[in-house]
């Protein structure tokens, strides 16, 4: 499960695109108690998700040629502008150039070899979210994809990631973790397309650590959203995916309760 000791190639920040910054707003406050703060004239209306006064997530108003509603997933990388160029080599891409954020950090968006894509943040004075792993914040992410061995590949050469086959009863789920840090740093999975129920697009999904994802769900078609996929026991908790009302996706967990 995620958590705030970002280490080089977890994910360390989330962000929303969508055409509608007040209803997006009122859409995240309802589900799941989320206030939004601007991050002042300087940042071009990009602003912030909050939780009891912790960061969460970021959001910003974007246009139609800028892409569809998505969530975006970042990652910790110590040199965003060798991680670019690390994407070329790799048969990725870039998508956007590293920019600096101020005294923030460096920001990039690149693209994997399926053109999925996901961004970087090389952390200055902000290593990244403050809070990750609980209710409400970003606990674990899913990368579906076409081509498992490929997006293996290129991760690793990109990020350092590295990927391991855990069983349960009925199949097997490709998990993720960064180099060196063994299977208790693990942080998120990657899942074939051909072998998803929920027809889900290529992309990195974010999961948000919920109490109870019944309630959730019922709440997102209350407010506007969509469900993918209904509320449904997995071997480590119960998971749902959902989109808001501009169709931005993402998906919920309550994970199982401890052992012991």
């Amino acid at each position: 499960m995620l958590t705030t000791r970002f280490v080089t190639g977890a994910p360390n920040w989330l962000d929303v695109g969508t055409p509608d910054l007040d209803g997006a707003t009122s859409f995240y406050s309802g589900l799941f108690g989320w206030r939004f703060r601007s991050a002042g004239p300087e940042a071009g209306g990009y602003g912030f998700f909050e939780l009891d006064g912790r960061i969460v997530a970021g959001g910003m108003e974007t246009t139609e040629e800028q892409g569809p509603p998505s969530w975006t997933v970042y990652f910790q990388a110590p040199d965003a502008r060798a991680a670019a160029k690390a994407s070329e080599q790799a048969h990725g891409g870039v998508v956007v150039q590293p920019a600096e954020v101020m005294d923030q950090g460096t920001v990039a968006i690149l693209s994997d070899r399926a053109g999925v894509p996901f961004g970087i943040w090389q952390p200055g004075q902000r290593a990244g979210l403050d809070a990750a792993g609980e209710t409400g914040a970003l606990c674990w992410v899913e990368l579906h994809t076409a081509d498992i061995a490929a997006a293996a590949a290129y991760y690793r050469a990109v990020l350092g990631l590295e990927t391991s086959a855990v069983s349960f009863p009925g199949g097997s789920y490709t998990c993720v973790n960064p180099a060196g840090e063994g299977e208790e740093a693990m942080f998120g999975g990657v899942v074939p397309l051909t072998e998803d129920p929920a027809g889900t697009d290529a992309g990195w999904l974010p999961y948000i650590a919920v109490d109870d994802a019944d309630a959730v769900v019922a709440r997102t078609t209350e407010l506007g959203g969509s469900v993918g996929m209904p509320a449904t026991d997995i071997p480590d908790g119960r998971v749902a995916r959902l989109a808001d009302p501009y169709g931005a996706r993402f998906a919920v967990l309550r994970p199982a309760p401890r052992q012991g």
